[in-house]
């Protein structure tokens, strides 16, 4: 899972297409790690530099204050883009994690479900749960009916 801050934009003068090294916070916005991200934390990414752009999953390391790349699409054919030392990268979901995120369902739960310990669940009501079904949230998860 993706750790999401709020308003974390960085510039980077980094070049080539291997891990960025994070420079200041762009204007009006906050560093990563002032947005809440820790060392070792895995983020969802954007590095846009001119009219390229790419999309990722990076590990986010305090010391030195870089982060890797993982390329999940980019307008360089799904590869890096060769970055030339004027990029801005920020944090942002994607479309992956808000579809893992909201779940259009019926009203009845009809299978045995589990919530666990680093998951949120919600239901919009009424909800029944059918004969014979268990819905087990593990300790730290949560499980809200609205």
């Amino acid at each position: 899972m993706v750790t999401l801050v709020n308003r974390a934009k960085m510039a980077t003068a980094t070049t080539g297409t291997g891990t960025v090294t994070l420079g200041s916070a762009a204007s009006g916005y906050q560093s990563f790690a002032n947005a809440g991200v820790s060392d070792g934390s895995t983020v969802r990414y954007v590095i846009e530099e001119g009219n390229n752009w790419e999309i990722g999953t990076g590990v986010y390391t305090s010391t030195g204050t870089t982060l890797t790349r993982n390329v999940l699409e980019s307008s360089n054919s799904g590869a890096a883009i060769t970055l030339a030392g004027a990029a801005e990268i920020y944090i942002t979901a994607t479309s992956e994690d808000l579809s893992s995120a909201i779940k259009v369902s019926s009203q009845v739960i009809s299978a045995d479900t589990t919530v666990s310990a680093t998951q949120n669940a919600v239901s919009v009501g009424p909800v029944e749960i059918a004969d014979g079904i268990t819905v087990t949230v593990a300790t730290g998860g949560r499980y809200v009916i609205v």
